[in-house]
């Protein structure tokens, strides 16, 4: 593939623009959601249901994904991906101008719009890694946070003001969306895998040769982990400003411009990724999520709502640079025919973290002091950051453009 920049990189672009619009679509629905199934039923349980639904899928379907990726044409499987949503979404938004949609089909449309989610992101891992070139994975994977950064910020408030004028607007919307993405996918012209022969070996033998290849590199290995130790801690802490913020008798606005400020720093960061990368090396970079726990410090000698929000917001500085690299040295040392599984299995991995964050947060600030409930996750944090300063495959990265999809010392370090 020729070094053609990214601004000038057609399929990037038609990646890019079809996946923000879909995003938008999505972090649309993804708010009304909730306001649907309160308004409709006025129960917080089964607002939980949906959530649930919503959720299940990534467990349950997310290796299952990342072999179809690998053995089908993956510009079909995000296509069929698409369609399903569309439909799933659209079938709603038409039930609900009619006034036909009861909380069974909110749940199964929830169900099934996020079990074709699975199976597109699963796709689209190899369709990235097609069409950028190695030398611009950084920039891009920044790129691409930056962007996907700022429509999850604008997008939940638009869907919000959408549900307000009609309930059924914010899923048409996002029925709309998937047809963008759609046409961006047909109008590519970048085949989205290598030629390769058919692999006819059994499913299981697929599943465990893509966790196999990510157990045997350290680096994947190590990273793997890190990530879902920061997704313990980083979903834990939401919850504890939330749970600290109604102690401390803040509103509701109060709480939601909490959450915005995360947002907006994760977009500033995002967009300070190309002057980081002048002057940081890409392992200082993929660290300083980790290290930016040591901001939670003064929470311990003042206890307030406020410093634990601010010290959270500088750590959202941080995700978008250390995600960026970690994913650009995923793409690089991933063989094309095991992307999708290497992926999945690893998006597995850290999903699993997830829900146990705000159970153990919850548990702690019911038994505990916000001081210790924290001091637990923090020192969780530090910990990863500890373990991926001291490990030997993080110390011997090599420059990304060293590093190949086949052989590396990354392979070779302990």
């Amino acid at each position: 593939m020729s070094e053609t920049p990214l601004r000038r990189n057609r399929d990037f672009m038609l990646l890019q623009t079809g996946q923000l619009l879909s995003t938008a679509g999505s972090s649309m629905s993804g708010i009304a959601y909730p306001l649907l199934v309160l308004s409709a039923t006025g129960s917080a349980a089964k607002a939980g249901y949906v959530g649930a639904a919503q959720f299940t899928p990534m467990l349950a379907f997310n290796l299952l994904a990342g072999v179809a990726a690998d053995r089908l044409e993956r510009r079909r499987l995000m296509i069929a991906a698409d369609v399903v949503s569309a439909a799933s979404v659209g079938t709603l938004a038409a039930l609900l101008l009619s006034g036909h949609a009861g909380f069974g089909l909110i749940l199964v449309v929830a169900f099934v719009d996020a079990t074709a989610g699975v199976f597109f992101r699963a796709g689209q891992s190899g369709a990235f890694r097609s069409v950028v070139p190695r030398a611009h994975l950084p920039a891009a994977a920044s790129v691409s946070q930056a962007r996907a950064a700022a429509v999850r910020l604008a997008a939940p408030p638009l869907g919000g003001a959408l549900f307000g004028i009609g309930r059924a607007l914010p899923f048409l919307a996002d029925s709309i969306s998937y047809a963008f993405s759609t046409a961006s996918l047909l109008l590519m012209k970048t085949r989205f895998q290598e030629e390769r022969e058919r692999d006819t070996a059994t499913l299981r033998m697929q599943l465990a040769e893509g966790i196999a290849f990510l157990w045997r590199i350290p680096f994947l290995r190590t990273t793997m982990l890190m990530i879902a130790a920061s997704n313990f801690s980083t979903t834990a802490v939401q919850l504890a400003v939330i749970v600290l913020a109604k102690r401390q008798g803040l509103s509701s606005t109060s709480i939601g411009l909490f959450v915005a400020l995360v947002g907006a720093t994760t977009l500033l960061g995002s967009l300070a990724s190309p002057l980081l990368r002048r002057f940081l090396s890409m392992r200082a970079i993929l660290l300083s999520e980790f290290w930016a726990g040591l901001a939670f410090l003064p929470f311990f000698v003042w206890p307030s709502v406020y410093v634990l929000a601010l010290a959270f917001a500088v750590q959202a500085f941080c995700f978008p640079n250390t995600d960026a690299a970690i994913a650009s040295y995923w793409y690089a040392l991933t063989p094309d025919r095991l992307v999708g599984r290497v992926m999945s299995a690893s998006n597995t991995v850290r999903v699993l973290a997830v829900p146990f964050g705000p159970l153990a947060a919850g548990l702690l600030l019911s038994s505990a002091s916000p001081r210790a409930a924290i001091g637990v996750f923090t020192a969780w944090t530090l910990a990863a950051a500890v373990v991926g300063t001291f490990s030997s495959s993080m110390r011997s990265m090599p420059p990304l453009d060293q590093v190949t999809t086949a052989s590396t010392s990354l392979g070779a370090a302990g």
